[in-house]
């Protein structure tokens, strides 16, 4: 566990260091506020050579202006693999 103090996860904390020790590339993004949290953690996070998954329809907002705007954004720039919950549940559960 990390004490968030500043917009992104990856700032001014040791999760990435944490991650790469325990070998983890990819990482998936769900929370409460994507214009302020998420987007801001999914660009560093590919910043610092992760992939990260956004999955969308598990990311709340405070402002659905603000949301589509970072959403648009991180399509945009084609940094995340956006998914919903559905798919990232299938995608690890395997195949059939």
């Amino acid at each position: 566990m990390f004490d968030k103090l500043t917009i992104s996860a990856f700032d001014s904390t040791a999760l990435g260091f944490a991650l790469r020790d325990c070998g983890v590339r990819t990482i998936a993004l769900a929370g409460i506020a994507m214009e302020i949290g998420i987007e801001p953690t999914v660009r560093q996070a590919t910043d610092n050579g992760f992939v990260a998954v956004v999955i969308e329809d598990a990311c709340g907002f405070g402002n659905r202006e603000a949301r589509d705007r970072s959403m648009a954004t991180l399509r945009f720039l084609g940094e995340a693999v956006v998914t919903d919950v559905a798919s990232f549940c299938s995608a690890l559960a395997g195949p059939g």
